[in-house]
């Protein structure tokens, strides 16, 4: 089995920069508009500079490499191998060979009902596992992920919510918008994934004693706030200020056996009343740490990631995807493209294509502030 094959490029003109991947794809040898041998699948991610020329860009992609299936989305940034591109107009393409019957492109479902009905068969098999993009805008996309992952054996999606300033648009063989959209591999398509919430845990998990909405009023009984001060060593006289973008409240996944959490934001403090405010829904009995994230979490975080991985492949990625948080990349990890140079560092030159997401896909979970590693075997 090959490597796949990928490019990616920065340019004002989208021309241009199909131009450059496609010189990087080397189709030396192959007739236009011909696939090389067992090319079937293609993944492109644009920045949203790009994000209205998406349906020519996939157009003249598939024609200039004969490969007949795509799918991608757009992002405020990409990732290629060893590279991030933000805030700039760039693309990433990356084309595999996969065993006919072995993966079925489904375009936009939205809702219960469309997700219930949606065909994953992949030929003669059923869906293994599914890749996903959707748009952040449309309803209830957590519930979505649950909804879709049930429909697939392992249980299992990895994905990413578009992010963008020009349009959430979604490929997937045709360009649309609104819910989700992908691809379903059949068990016989061999991939390796693994998360990086880019945090380590601040003291012991409380129990969420007294909340109401997405207000944490009481922790084991005492308030929120004054074990929010103990558990991150902070006084009573001390600015709570320093505590924004470091301190997050990480919430307990319920049936988990790993001891998973998703994290979400602090967005409110009540010194008076002694309450937080979290990004999400608070619920009595729940279980909710405090956790720190900052250039050292983050970058020991993903060696442990990074070392699971590595430590279960028996070979050679063919390829892999990768999506990661919008607060993450360079900014986080303390460089322009440290943290996709990580994984290089660790694997190799994998060819890898992805994006910078509104949120992350992950098993059955939406998560934020994490990245989502997914490797073709």
């Amino acid at each position: 089995m090959k490597r796949f094959r990928y490019g990616h490029a920065a340019s004002a003109d989208w021309r241009k920069a199909v131009a450059a991947c496609l010189s990087q794809l080397d189709a030396a040898g192959n007739a236009a508009g011909e696939a090389a041998d067992g090319e079937n699948l293609g993944f492109l991610y644009v920045t949203d500079f790009f994000a209205e020329a998406l349906p020519d860009i996939s157009r003249h992609l598939a024609a200039a490499t004969g490969v007949g299936h795509w799918v991608g989305t757009v992002g405020m940034g990409i990732c290629a191998t060893g590279t991030e591109y933000l805030d700039e107009p760039a693309m990433a393409v990356m084309i595999g060979d996969f065993p006919a019957g072995s993966f079925r492109v489904f375009g936009t479902v939205s809702g219960a009902a469309q997700l219930q009905s949606l065909d994953l068969q992949c030929g003669a098999a059923p869906a293994s596992i599914a890749l996903v993009h959707a748009d952040p805008l449309d309803g209830d996309i957590a519930k979505q992920v649950r909804l879709l992952a049930k429909r697939t054996e392992s249980g299992f999606l990895v994905g990413g919510l578009a992010s963008s300033r020009n349009g959430n648009v979604l490929l997937a063989d045709t360009v649309g918008s609104g819910g989700m959209s992908g691809v379903a591999f059949s068990d016989a398509v061999t991939v390796a994934t693994r998360l990086t919430q880019g945090c380590s845990p601040v003291g012991a998990a409380h129990e969420i004693t007294g909340a109401q909405n997405n207000i944490v009023v009481e922790l084991d009984g005492r308030p929120a706030l004054d074990v929010l001060r103990a558990d991150v060593g902070i006084g009573a006289a001390e600015d709570l200020a320093q505590l924004g973008g470091q301190i997050f409240a990480g919430l307990a996944v319920p049936g988990s056996d790993t001891g998973d959490y998703v994290v979400r934001n602090l967005i409110g403090i009540d010194p008076a009343n002694r309450l937080i405010a979290i990004g999400d829904v608070a619920r009595k009995g729940q279980r909710l740490r405090f956790c720190r994230r900052d250039q050292d979490t983050a970058r020991a975080d993903m060696a442990r990631m990074l070392d699971s991985i590595r430590e279960g492949l028996y070979t050679a990625p063919r390829g892999a995807l990768y999506y990661s948080c919008l607060g993450r990349g360079g900014a986080l990890f303390g460089g322009k493209s440290a943290e996709l140079a990580m994984i290089r560092d660790a694997l190799g030159e994998v060819p890898l294509a992805g994006f910078f997401c509104n949120g992350e896909i992950s098993h059955n979970r939406l998560y934020g502030y994490t990245g989502v590693l997914t490797l073709f075997l």
